[in-house]
């Protein structure tokens, strides 16, 4: 895996070649994935808001009607090929007789695109997993992006660039001791990630990562929502003080959110320092907004990575998860 973090900034080098004929006229992007495979549709939603993607994470449709399904692409996003929900969609929207296509590796969503004559982009099968993946993703998605009006073209020109850009500007490699310094924190606790609403996606790709690379669980949740409710259940007394101990809370900050929501954050944390929980502030930043994004997922590629080495745990393979799918067919 670390291979595989290293030569991230690789993928931005792709080239995706569209198999096929897109529809004309389309106004919004429907993209259903799971896990990993929606990852990349968040990441542009984040890094150019306004992106007219909607993701869907589950089987058969979303309830909209049907003139939003006549203005739109459907876009079936997994990179094995052969995620249950995203071929459900895959296949109810082919039943509708919505306009479809697929963006994946292989398996039963590319056999079902050349069997209905469907348009699809078959990305690199480089062995890694989805989660790691989301550079060929982001740039195959990129490029079907509506363009029917000027700020549609535009957004989508400026962030094909912008992805393009990633190859030479993304240095994996510069983050790792600061890795190794945050997963230290990270010795018996369970990581709670706190964010803003804008960088939700962030926040949830740390998860992802702590829960499948490191093995571990983790949690999640935004600015200003999370002051309205969670922070309570870490307003403790000397009878539960046991379970602050059991986490470690990172608040994933960033100077261009709002100036109320940065208060909120060093108020909270502030609170929670007092209580005994263990915390750490990490900035979004970098060179624009999609490096910064990227760039603080990588970071925790590599804390999920430390950890799973500590652990003496398998990074890639997924096994609990394998596990469930063969006895879900069963």
């Amino acid at each position: 895996m670390e291979e595989s973090i290293l030569d991230f900034a690789k993928q931005f080098g792709y080239s995706p070649e569209l198999q096929g004929e897109l529809p004309s006229g389309y106004k919004h992007i429907i993209l259903a994935g799971m896990g990993g495979s929606h990852l990349a549709a968040d990441l542009l939603k984040t890094a150019a808001p306004g992106t007219d993607i909607y993701v869907h994470k589950n089987y058969d449709l979303p309830p909209y009607d049907e003139g939003f399904f006549g203005e739109s692409l459907l876009v079936a996003s997994s990179y094995s090929g052969n995620t249950e929900e995203t071929v459900s969609f895959l296949e109810s929207g082919v039943e509708a007789g919505h306009n479809i296509m697929v963006i994946s590796t292989g398996g039963k969503l590319l056999e079902l695109a050349i069997e209905h004559d469907l348009p699809y982009i078959q990305i690199p099968d480089t062995g890694i997993q989805p989660r790691l993946a989301v550079g060929f993703s982001a740039i195959a998605l990129a490029s079907v992006l509506p363009e029917q009006s000027d700020a549609q073209r535009e957004r989508k020109q400026e962030l094909r660039a912008a992805l393009a850009s990633m190859e030479t500007i993304l240095t994996p490699e510069q983050d790792q001791i600061l890795a190794r310094e945050l997963a230290s924190k990270l010795t018996g606790k369970t990581p709670v990630i706190y964010t803003s609403s804008r960088n939700l996606a962030v926040a949830y790709n740390w998860k992802i990562k702590f829960n499948e690379t490191a093995k571990i669980p983790a949690f999640y949740n935004i600015f200003p929502e999370m002051n309205h409710n969670e922070m309570q259940g870490f307003g403790l007394s000397e009878e539960t003080q046991e379970f602050a101990n059991r986490f470690h809370i990172f608040f994933l900050t960033d100077d261009n959110d709002h100036e109320r929501i940065q208060k909120r954050m060093k108020i909270t944390q502030e609170l929670y320092d007092q209580k005994g929980i263990t915390t750490t502030e990490l900035k979004i930043e970098g060179k624009g907004r999609l490096h910064a994004l990227l760039k603080t997922i990588l970071i925790a590629d590599w804390v999920a990575l430390t950890i799973a080495q500590s652990n003496n745990s398998e990074p890639e393979q997924v096994p609990m998860i394998e596990e469930f799918k063969k006895r879900l067919v069963t």
